[in-house]
């Protein structure tokens, strides 16, 4: 079956993503998470869609020395390039794992934790029984996503101003990512997958990047919709250009200092 590409982070995309988009927007919430996990003091955690490795850094290290971490993502670029960065690290493992299909036993961890990661997968409701199945009883699944995209204004720009430039069948890749934020349609999933004990805390944390200029190259740059761009025929400097002066328009050109707002979800295994 052909992969939606909007899922598919390869080429230099990795690359661009960790450098301009993790300081600025995935830092902040991967301390936020992996303080979270680390309260419930796992033996065995999962990692879903680690990406670039950004929430595995802060994970590894909250972790108990003795706890076993294995990292998992669909994409073998970002896979690759996460595990370039830990290559000294041990009770690290590192898997290629569709979150709706897992190759795991059941009951094999007593912690799953995913960050911004669960909006890109198909079947969610696949996902959240294997999520549920893959964890021990009292085991916790603990993910996070984004708000939608109003609340965001830093992915609503790079939206808007991408989409300025084509006529007809615009990249919708930024519909994605903040596209997977309502509340009751993901208590529905985790409490029809069987979990109990469900939680919700709005989270709003800063976001920052060193430039408008460095902060556009990740969010043309840094993700599928680059692909997109440039498989339309419209030229990606032009379109980062753009996204740069919109961005020094709203906050300056550098810094640029803004907020990201996501929903942290907690829900425990009967």
């Amino acid at each position: 079956m052909k992969r939606d590409p909007n899922v598919i982070f390869e080429g230099p995309i990795p690359e661009n993503y960790d450098r301009y988009l993790g300081p600025a927007l995935f830092e902040p919430f991967a301390m936020d998470m992996a303080a979270r996990l680390k309260g419930e003091q796992p033996k065995n955690v999962l990692e879903l869609a680690c990406g670039t490795g950004i929430l595995t850094r802060r994970l590894r290290d909250g972790l108990a020395p003795a706890a076993r971490l294995v990292a998992t993502d669909l994409n073998p670029g970002m896979l690759a390039f996460a595990q370039g960065k830990f290559s000294a690290i041990q009770n690290l493992e590192w898997q290629e794992a569709d979150a709706g299909a897992l190759p795991f036993s059941d009951g094999s961890f007593d912690a799953v934790v995913c960050q911004f990661g669960l909006m890109f997968v198909p079947d969610k409701k696949s996902a959240m029984r294997e999520c549920y199945r893959v964890l021990g009883p009292g085991g916790v699944l603990l993910f996070n996503v984004w708000d939608s995209i109003e609340h965001n204004p830093i992915g609503q720009i790079a939206h808007k101003t991408i989409a300025t430039f084509f006529d007809h069948d615009p990249p919708n890749f930024y519909e994605v990512p903040f596209g997977f934020y309502d509340a009751d349609l993901i208590q529905g999933l985790l409490q029809r997958a069987g979990f109990k004990a469900i939680e919700a805390s709005l989270v709003t944390l800063p976001c920052r990047s060193p430039s408008a200029a460095e902060f556009a190259i990740g969010l043309v740059r840094g993700n599928p919709v680059a692909t997109a761009i440039q498989e339309r025929g419209v030229e990606i400097d032009d379109v980062t250009r753009a996204v740069t002066r919109e961005i020094a328009q709203r906050w300056g050109a550098a810094p640029v200092e803004s907020t990201m707002q996501a929903f942290v979800w907690r829900a425990v295994h009967e």
